[in-house]
């Protein structure tokens, strides 16, 4: 497998990248972000997402990278975009039925597709790029390439996809989350929802060929757009819900730390006294789908891992393991090779990863193993502001701010530009 020449799995890596994209995150992100200029002049984003998926690189590093260089006010949106990640992923936290649907939904389309006639001819002409929508195929083009695409990009492709192609957005987020780096079920799916009309109820996005081509520098000319955008609909959802408490067993013990791709810089995650007798990592990148997931990102997602657990080793002077999957099998083989009654990993959120730990988590207390999860202080003080619209988050960003040692800013969002 290789990996995609545009982005180089790893800390060191996305470390880079923040520091190149540091001294453009004010003012000219703002003016510029919206902009797409194809995959070769990405100079106007971060390109952090990949990195921030897997927390190669944290928020906290983005964050406070950002504050050492731009008073808040000026780095307002890129900060927002960093939050957004948070919003979303709290929201499905505390609404779980979202992907509990939209798992149940893509599970019946994918089955209609072996049958002819529906939609399977529009869908299979959309995957390969023949559409006759110049921007939609090339974007087609692009993610199978890059496993990327600019966020404008992405929107411009959900709202096609949903209301000129007229197919179901869950397949079209199942296409995406098959094919980015940066593929989380929390923001990929709320995302889509988003487009759709069922995030906000009502509100929903029209992609515009004069838009797209405002915001491309003219590099298309889409005809035969939808011209306009009805919302989807679905039953009420539940009311939000607590966020489900981290897994926890028995305090003390001989402790393993296990990696998976949800978080990958185990140097800030272990609380001090904490000292694993042995390492291992596992990955559920083949649980993001049905459908194949690309080779693309499973190489990435491979070799983020291994970048992960060679730096926990070497941090902490233990040897570590790939485990062959993340079953109750492999962790309780890997538990007893060295004595461990206690498995401490990053808490895992809505999807594969946390499915698969919610799955062997029981079967590994019967053993007299207790699978233990840590849940990040950002997520701590950004989760339980999403379960409503993103403005209840961005309204507490002082006191999420002030939580995360990162300043107390006042006024209007943050301050005054200074």
């Amino acid at each position: 497998m290789t990996t995609s020449r545009h982005f180089e799995p790893g800390r060191a890596a996305g470390l880079l990248r923040l520091r190149a994209f540091l001294p453009s995150a004010g003012r000219d992100y703002a003016n510029r972000r919206n902009s797409d200029f194809g995959p070769d002049r990405r100079d106007n984003v971060s390109g952090l997402s990949p990195y921030l998926r897997h927390r190669l690189v944290t928020e906290q590093d983005v964050l406070e990278g950002v504050l050492g260089r731009h008073s808040p006010a000026a780095a307002e949106k890129f900060i927002q975009e960093v939050l957004w990640r948070a919003y979303f992923k709290g929201h499905l936290e505390t609404r779980p039925e979202i992907w509990r649907r939209y798992r149940e939904a893509l599970a019946g389309q994918v089955a209609a597709l072996g049958e002819k006639g529906g939609f399977r001819k529009a869908y299979e002409a959309a995957l390969a790029g023949r559409t006759g929508i110049d921007a939609f195929d090339a974007w087609i083009a692009e993610l199978e390439e890059t496993g990327y695409l600019h966020n404008h990009a992405r929107m411009w492709f959900a709202s096609i996809w949903i209301f000129t192609l007229r197919l179901p957005w869950e397949l079209g987020a199942d296409y995406m989350i098959r094919h980015l780096l940066d593929g989380d079920p929390a923001s990929n799916t709320c995302s889509w929802r988003w487009v759709g009309g069922l995030h906000t109820r009502g509100k929903t996005y029209l992609a515009r060929a004069d838009n797209i081509a405002g915001f491309t520098g003219g590099r298309f000319s889409p005809r035969g757009l939808a011209k306009e955008a009805p919302a989807l609909d679905e039953p009420p959802l539940p009311a939000a819900q607590r966020l489900r408490a981290p897994l926890a067993g028995p305090g003390g013990g001989p402790a393993g730390l296990l990696l998976t791709e949800e978080d990958l810089h185990s140097e800030s995650l272990l609380p001090e006294g904490v000292s694993p007798l042995a390492i291992a990592g596992a990955s559920a990148v083949e649980g993001r789908s049905p459908l194949p997931v690309s080779e693309g990102v499973k190489a990435f997602t491979e070799a983020a891992l291994a970048d992960g657990l060679a730096r926990a080793a070497q941090h902490r002077g233990v040897a570590a393991t790939r485990l062959p999957s993340l079953t109750a099998i492999a962790l309780g083989d890997w538990a007893r090779r060295h004595g461990l009654t206690r498995i401490v990993t990053a808490y895992a959120p809505v999807g594969p990863v946390a499915e698969a730990l919610a799955e062997a988590a029981p079967v590994l207390a019967r053993q007299g193993i207790a699978l233990v999860e840590i849940r990040r202080p950002h997520d701590e003080a950004c989760w339980p502001h999403a379960t409503r619209g993103f403005f209840a988050l961005k309204e507490r960003i002082p006191q999420i701010f002030e939580t995360l040692g990162l300043g107390t800013p006042q006024g209007d969002l943050f301050g005054s530009d200074t």
